[in-house]
């Protein structure tokens, strides 16, 4: 089992469904991406860089497509959805309110843009 199935087996039930989503996500749209880390973070892993870790904090679940650009370029569809806060490269929100599809798919396409420049 990679780092990511290791840390989804520990969250609880919601938080999982959340956390995993997002993973999912990414893996459709980067298929050959792999678990393995990223800043000591469970993260799906392309061409050799970290390209997405999400995680459970106490207060928030935490996307971290590790670069502030990529957060940039999704912020306008963001703009608006309930319970979303962004700062330097991180995105975070509530399990109950998952974050729009459009808007994951976005960031995860603008980080594979850099990863691959």
């Amino acid at each position: 089992m990679g780092t990511i199935d290791d840390y989804l087996a520990d969250l609880d039930s919601s938080d999982r469904a959340a956390v995993d989503r997002l993973y999912a996500i990414a893996r459709e749209e980067v298929p050959e991406a792999e678990q393995g880390k990223g800043y000591g973070m469970p993260a799906l892993v392309y061409a050799g860089k970290p390209l997405l870790s999400v995680m459970r904090a106490r207060k928030h679940i935490g996307v971290y497509p590790f670069s502030p650009e990529a957060v940039a370029a999704v912020a306008g569809l963001l703009e608006g959805h309930p319970d979303v806060s962004l700062d330097k490269g991180t995105i975070r929100f509530q399990p109950e309110q998952p974050l729009p599809e459009e808007a994951v798919r976005a960031l995860v396409r603008a980080r594979v843009s850099q990863i691959e420049a």
